[in-house]
């Protein structure tokens, strides 16, 4: 949740990387396109991703659930390969899992057999390294995230949050250069949220590691990153500077996610909502694929995909509005909602 003053204080505050313009990006994602075929039917389920993540570098990248963030996060892991583009990691090809690199996923696995400072050892292992020489690193990992009395229980002596936490400890105790952390706090309440989300800015702070953070919730990346990326519908629809964004959202969906955002002393009757549901990739809408829940679509974005569109120095949108920006004067309601009622 985020108070009113926070979103303030948030979108008047200068954006900042760890890197100087132009020096190369620790990771550079080109052209990417993911689409996957089964019995004879083509998912598209990313289309023309471009992003660049610098050293030391705070990223999030938030969207719904199906937008085609776990997959983008998978192929830069080099766990899963692109039907198009490119991917370099310190201007290396990525066509292989990563070693410099530590992910997080949303499910908590644990081998049941190890406590949970073995867990986290587990990585250590299968390097064919030392585990005696990242043992203190492991405690002191567990012991920030809360877990310093449990480092010899086993998983099923642990709750559901414990174990994510685990995992967490897991991916950092490497220092990686790289972390990737797929929706880390989902099962968490909101003060280990805030306790892993300082870990990761400590990690990034003490030692430059680049941080993507994939998320659906604009609340968690809104004190912690520098930049974010929003993506629908298997796409990059905006891309900004994290102050920028919440003081100058430009596309319709990333208004409908602030929007629908709590405000403490803020009186409602109730959430704003954004109406319909995001397409299947096997369905994808011509045009902005978005077109059908904005309350601002008119003929063009049903006929037309927009493309990018530069609103900003560093702050890009995928809407025609950009180009017609007027047509915000005169909001309606959404086809979507109307097919609802």
């Amino acid at each position: 949740m985020i108070l009113d003053a926070d979103a303030a204080a948030i979108a008047g505050r200068p954006d900042v990387t760890m890197t100087a313009p132009g020096a190369r990006p620790y990771v550079d994602v080109a052209g990417v396109g993911k689409t996957y075929r089964r019995a004879g039917r083509e998912t598209h389920a990313l289309e023309s991703i471009d992003l660049a993540i610098r050293s030391g570098e705070f990223l999030a990248i938030v969207g719904p659930s199906g937008c085609g963030k776990s997959t983008l996060l998978r192929i830069v892991a080099g766990l899963v390969g692109a039907s198009r583009g490119d991917v370099r990691v310190e201007g290396a090809r990525v066509d292989r899992p990563q070693t410099n690199l530590g992910i997080v996923f949303q499910s908590p696995v644990l081998l049941d057999w190890r406590t949970a400072l073995d867990n986290v050892l587990v990585q250590v292992e299968l390097r064919s390294l030392d585990p005696k020489a990242y043992r203190d690193n492991a405690l002191r990992l567990l012991d920030q995230i809360g877990l310093k009395d449990f480092a010899d229980r086993y998983p099923y002596e642990l709750s559901g949050g414990m174990r994510q936490r685990v995992v967490i400890a897991m991916a950092l105790v490497m220092n990686p250069a790289l972390v990737i952390a797929d929706e880390p706090t989902t099962a968490l309440d909101v003060t280990i949220q805030a306790q892993i989300l300082e870990l990761l800015r400590e990690l990034q702070q003490k030692f430059g590691t680049s941080i993507l953070l994939i998320t659906h919730d604009l609340g968690v990346v809104a004190e912690t990153v520098s930049r974010v990326i929003v993506m629908y519908g298997g796409e990059i629809v905006e891309e900004a500077p994290v102050g920028e964004l919440f003081a100058r959202s430009h596309h319709p969906y990333t208004e409908g996610l602030l929007a629908a955002m709590p405000h403490v002393g803020q009186e409602r009757d109730r959430l704003a909502t954004i109406p319909g549901s995001v397409p299947p990739p096997t369905m994808w809408p011509n045009g902005c694929r978005f077109h059908d829940r904005c309350p601002y679509a008119w003929e063009r974005c049903v006929a037309e995909h927009p493309p990018l569109y530069q609103i900003g120095e560093h702050h890009i949108s995928r809407c025609h509005l950009a180009e017609e920006p007027e047509r915000r004067a005169h909001p309606h309601e959404p086809a979507a909602a109307k097919a609802g009622a």
